[in-house]
């Protein structure tokens, strides 16, 4: 899919559309806003089906039944639909407007300025797609009757991370309910193959586990830095999936703790009966080491993360929004302690929310200052050697840490 942004103010129905902001085989994703009675102007975003494919009956049935699953679904690691239908020739559905960045554009990122992703970073951003996962694939109707919801498209360019932290799991459009009107043709394949389960490769009848060995894939990466599934074909990375030996992830990098390993290697078992069972059963294994690790990301770490990495892309996307509707002001609004780019740290290094007030006040002075280097405190003692060394060098904390960071990731 192609990412191109350009100009589109054309009025659809009740949406004023925006930009365009990308184009795929299957749809045209436009930004937009919805005014209501009263004047409030709320964004959205559009997913606008191709006229060619709008002519074919089986393909717009099979949309609209996927589409009206996914708008049951409401919980805040899962993007919203608010509307979907027909609008002249158009069939479309409108959903939730995330402001913030998928983990297809995060990870290249982060690389790109020499920031190592913080391993309990992805695993925080895992375990909230595990828990949105978990409340689709637990869904039921109105009496009670499961909807066996199924993702079968988890994919980084489908899990998004808000500016405010929070971790959305986007696109339940082409998810396959087993009860829907009509079934997908038998061994039809969809979704992005590399991320694929072995039982998707070869057409059997998916369930909730197939998306957790999706999770374990993007997790594998992100933490290795390698792709797990690759081949010259899509049959060739269908069959490095159902065939191909995993390797243990410390064998890309050896610093990855045990206990990580053992949930990756857990959920990425080519046989499903020997995975996690449920996505909660991989989100909780993933908390247990979380909550037992010396820091543990919280939902405004990764905000704080994100905010320094697109500092200028927030606030130029915030300036294009604001200039084209006149009430996303306040609901696109910057914190007004992030507004001003020189208040912050250096974008490698990521600040922690402050602790609550404990100890005489030089030490809660001290701990202040660690919090707004790194993104894991310092101890005391830590933090005291440090300032001594740069007040020999006559430089500031920050700018010896900066130069220390830039040498490390330089050399090592």
């Amino acid at each position: 899919m192609s990412t191109g942004a350009s100009r589109d103010t054309s009025r659809f129905g009740k949406y004023q559309l925006i930009d365009r902001i990308a184009v795929g085989g299957m749809a045209e994703i436009f930004l937009a806003h919805q005014v209501d009675g009263e004047g409030l102007e709320t964004p959205v975003v559009i997913k606008r089906i191709r006229p060619h494919l709008s002519k074919h009956a089986s393909f717009v049935k099979m949309f609209l039944n996927e589409a009206r699953l996914a708008a049951q679904l409401n919980h805040p690691n899962i993007v919203q639909i608010h509307d979907l239908g027909k609008i002249g020739e158009s069939y479309f559905i409108a959903m939730e407007y995330i402001f913030g960045r998928d983990m297809r554009r995060i990870i290249p990122k982060a690389e790109a300025l020499g920031i190592p992703f913080p391993m309990v970073y992805a695993l925080k951003i895992a375990s909230d797609v595990c828990a949105g996962l978990h409340y689709a694939h637990r869904k039921v109707d109105l009496y009670g009757n499961p909807l066996n919801i199924v993702h079968r498209d988890v994919t980084p360019e489908n899990i998004f991370v808000a500016f405010d932290g929070m971790v959305k799991v986007l696109d339940f459009g082409i998810a396959k309910a087993t009860n829907q009107v009509e079934e997908t043709r038998s061994g039809e394949l969809k979704g992005k193959i590399s991320y694929m389960s072995p039982e998707q490769c070869q057409g059997k009848v998916v369930d909730c586990r197939s998306d957790i060995f999706s999770v374990g894939v993007a997790l594998y990466e992100w933490l290795t830095g390698f792709k797990l599934f690759t081949g010259e074909s899509e049959v060739a990375v269908m069959r490095s999936i159902t065939e191909g030996k995993i390797y243990a992830p410390s064998y890309f990098k050896a610093d990855i703790p045990e206990p990580v390993e053992a949930i990756l290697m857990k959920a990425l078992e080519k046989d499903r009966d020997r995975r996690y069972q449920t996505a909660a059963e991989m989100r909780a294994a993933i908390d247990a080491f979380l909550n037992a690790y010396e820091f543990t990301p919280t939902q405004l770490h990764l905000s704080n993360f994100l905010r320094q990495l697109f500092l200028d892309e927030m606030q130029a996307e915030q300036g294009r929004l604001v200039q084209q509707t006149s009430g996303l002001e306040e609901v696109l609004e910057l914190e007004e302690a992030k507004s001003d780019p020189s208040t912050l740290p250096p974008v490698a290094l990521v600040p922690a929310p402050p602790p609550a007030p404990v100890g005489p006040p030089a030490l809660r002075e001290k701990r202040n200052l660690s919090e707004r280097l790194l993104s894991v405190p310092l101890p005391t003692e830590q933090l005291a050697a440090l300032e001594a060394v740069a007040q020999r060098n006559g430089v500031s904390v920050n700018k010896m840490v900066a130069e220390l960071l830039a040498a490390w990731l330089k050399y090592r």
